[in-house]
């Protein structure tokens, strides 16, 4: 389904992208990061919160610990209260991605992942490709969320699309 050099790519075209967002959201004051707004989790900080979140849990769940603050998906809006410390943590979550790809062995991808899904309320088990491919495709969709209300506060963030990818 997937191979170790896709799983790089797209971990440098999320590095890519959070740097993107990140950098055009650092000319929003705090309060415009988290006014409420037409979104899933409630605001451009929200949004990204959550993202830190669930790419925390999937990469103690692909690679070990650290394990992510225990919160349900309703709190994960609220992970990181301030810019510092949420930029701070996702630039470091982005450096531990890429890290994993990196080391990434094609026969990892062809077994599958067991684990407690707590939206689900049960234990599932899915291929890990498609596990992989999943964790890339919820970050893209959130960002283009971010992007979206971005843009809608007058900014214009930089280029999306993966071949203009250095």
């Amino acid at each position: 389904m997937i191979t170790p050099a896709y799983v790089r790519t797209m971990a440098a075209y999320n590095r890519w992208q959070n740097q993107n967002l990140y950098t055009s959201a650092d000319a929003l004051t705090d309060a415009a990061r988290k006014a409420p707004r037409q979104a899933f989790f409630g605001s451009i900080h929200g949004t990204f919160n959550h993202l830190l979140w669930a790419d925390q849990l999937w990469m103690e769940r692909f690679a070990g610990p650290p394990r992510p603050a225990a919160v349900p998906i309703e709190q994960s809006p609220f992970l990181c209260a301030d810019w510092d410390t949420l930029s701070r943590e996702r630039f470091a979550l982005d450096g531990a991605i890429i890290a994993w790809a990196n080391g990434l062995d094609a026969s990892w991808l062809e077994d599958n992942l067991t684990w407690y899904s707590s939206s689900a309320q049960r234990e599932l088990t899915r291929p890990k490709a498609l596990i992989v491919a999943h964790f890339f495709n919820h970050q893209t969709h959130h960002r283009g969320q971010v992007h979206a209300m971005l843009t809608q506060c007058g900014l214009r963030p930089g280029d999306t699309d993966l071949p203009l990818m250095l």
